[in-house]
């Protein structure tokens, strides 16, 4: 093996091993927090704290389901993030396609007015939006905690961007044989925008899965709570008792790191083509 060889072969280890343990650094808290789950309570208090359950138990998960109603706060969360998910991809998709594509008096000035929201912090609007919804019934309602999900600047932008490269021949050549502008939407752009519809799928779900504030203010009946309130509720009364607050952090992280195991591939895709694209 000639020098530049052993060079290279030395560097890619180097780098290679860098990696792993950066990996590795980073997957240990959600690894002991798994492990974590599984032990008895008061188990992980010790000094230094175990690594591996002694004995192996479910009692925090049947506490978590059968006394604490975390099944209940799970379904919330799944109906919310749910609605959220398909409602914004809808609302998203189709003000995206409209600034990339619809020729109609001030759209440049709109979308620029709207990228200047991005500056405002999403907490401003938080109460007068509160106040909004009480007055037309919808606090404590599933569709009151899904409105600041439903549409995103981020959002529009994002498909925006990806539809822009959409051909234009393509488009007129649909209006030419009688196409309308929905028969075009949905049987020629959706089809063309799937890999970022998918990666705003993720966002979407994400966003409303791990919210915290907005269920807290529109949410104050404990039946409709979502798993992050509702956690951070079971914190409260069970401060000392490290194994079952991880037995609801792992039901809180698990849905969508599967969700995001399934769906990476569509997702890079989705965000590599529309920064080679955009």
């Amino acid at each position: 093996m000639n020098s530049v060889a052993r060079q290279r072969l030395w560097s890619s280890v180097a780098v290679n091993g860098a990696l792993i343990m950066f990996a590795a650094a980073a997957l240990a808290p959600l690894v002991w927090m798994l492990l974590v789950s599984f032990m008895r309570p008061g188990e992980a208090s010790h000094f230094p704290p175990p690594w591996w359950p002694t004995e192996p138990t479910l009692h925090n998960y049947r506490e978590l389901f059968l006394r604490a109603g975390m099944g209940r706060y799970l379904l919330n969360s799944f109906i919310i993030a749910t609605g959220v998910m398909l409602i914004s991809v809808l609302l998203n998709t189709l003000a995206g396609y409209a600034f990339a594509k619809l020729r109609f008096k001030g759209r440049e000035r709109t979308f620029r007015a709207l990228l200047a929201a991005l500056v405002i912090p999403a907490q401003v609007a938080m109460m007068p939006l509160f106040l909004l919804l009480k007055q037309m019934g919808l606090v404590n309602t599933y569709f009151g905690a899904m409105v600041t999900g439903l549409a995103s600047v981020f959002g529009i932008f994002l498909v925006r961007q990806y539809a822009r490269s959409l051909p234009d021949e393509l488009l007129e050549a649909a209006r030419i044989d009688g196409a309308g502008e929905a028969r075009i939407f949905f049987q020629i752009v959706l089809p063309a925008l799937r890999p970022i519809l998918v990666t705003l799928a993720i966002f979407a779900f994400l966003g409303a899965w791990n919210d915290f504030m907005w269920p807290l203010i529109v949410l104050s009946d404990q039946t409709m709570q979502t798993l992050p309130v509702a956690l951070a509720n079971l914190s409260r009364e069970h401060v000392q008792d490290n194994e079952l607050m991880m037995a609801g952090a792992v039901v809180t992280v698990i849905p969508v790191l599967v969700l995001f195991l399934v769906l990476q591939r569509y997702y890079l895709q989705g965000l590599l083509v529309g920064s080679v694209k955009g």
